[in-house]
């Protein structure tokens, strides 16, 4: 299996990251928490869950984590989900913040309105239809020419890739279905 052997970190600071965790394990691939620059510099591949994407640049402000985690995308593959790909994106707004710019979009925050607004569809992919839970999720508004839209919702891209890197807009990890995890393991394994 592609990404085997390889370890895979998910960003402890804030959000569901032991549901990504567990995504992974069950996806067969061997995981850890990542909390610090020591703990970053184990890791093949970093996740970075949902939750809120300001507190996340807070916490990563706190921990001197901001650029490490910026030089770490640009030779390492990251996958983001929700917040994870606001924090990814090259541009954000609603309202604008910086972020870690690894990948060539443009994501518009809460886009879909809010919390009562969350969803949980089935959609189609590259993959095959996945159940996609999408709360407080952001649009991706922007797609740059090396970006791949891998599934939209309502002609929006909601997964896509770019090189070595995924961002989802929605939440894999809340499912039992483990197919986006293990495509982010097979580009990891590339």
């Amino acid at each position: 299996m592609a990404g085997k052997g390889k370890l895979f970190g998910v960003l402890a600071l804030q959000g569901d990251f032991e549901k990504h965790q567990h995504s992974l394990e069950s996806a067969g691939a061997r995981q850890c928490e990542v909390r610090n620059l020591d703990d970053l510099k184990r890791v093949d591949a970093l996740v970075i869950p949902g939750g809120e994407s300001t507190t996340m640049l807070r916490l990563m402000d706190y921990y001197d984590l901001f650029e490490p985690l910026k030089a770490f995308g640009a030779e390492k593959p990251i996958f983001g989900t929700c917040a994870g790909a606001i924090l990814m994106a090259r541009g954000v707004s609603s309202p604008a913040q910086k972020s870690l710019d690894v990948m060539d979009i443009d994501v518009e925050r809460n886009a879909y309105g809010r919390q009562v607004d969350s969803r949980i569809i089935e959609l189609e992919s590259s993959v095959g239809n996945v159940e996609a839970v999408f709360i407080r999720a952001p649009i991706i508004r922007r797609t740059g020419p090396e970006v791949e839209v891998l599934a939209s919702y309502l002609g929006d891209a909601v997964l896509v890739k770019q090189g070595k890197h995924l961002a989802a807009t929605f939440h894999p990890e809340l499912t039992d279905d483990i197919r986006v995890h293990k495509l982010f393991m097979d580009l990891v394994g590339e």
